[in-house]
């Protein structure tokens, strides 16, 4: 079984300000989030989309080898094989295809996969 992911945006930031902002495909699909305080969101640890990091299966948590090994399915490890993360962010404002948010654990110009209730 094959399938493939594409992003449905990016994370944007400066620095005053993080957003998401959506193709505008996808701008419908935005109707109701604006009455909601927060959202998760889906986004794709690109940075770490090597075939080692997908393989690396056992972490220390928080990158301190002073914490016992642990399985990345117990932690919020970035290496995962497939390197999916979910973050719960506060909702600012909704503006067509831009989401303003508190803030996100995510680096610049990351990939959005989806968004949650």
């Amino acid at each position: 079984m094959k399938f493939a992911l594409q992003p449905i945006g990016w994370i944007r930031k400066t620095k005053s300000k993080t957003r998401i902002v959506l193709h505008k495909k996808y701008q419908p699909g935005l109707l109701g989030v604006a009455a909601r305080s927060e959202i998760w969101v889906l986004w794709w640890f690109h940075r770490n989309d090597t075939p080692r990091m997908r393989s690396t299966l056992k972490v220390h948590p928080r990158g301190e080898p002073a914490n016992p090994l642990k399985g990345v399915f117990a932690t919020r490890a970035p290496m995962r094989p497939n390197p999916i993360a979910l973050s719960r962010c506060k909702i600012l404002s909704v503006k067509k295809n831009v989401i303003e948010i508190d803030s996100i654990d995510a680096f610049p110009d990351t990939p959005v996969l989806d968004l949650k209730p």
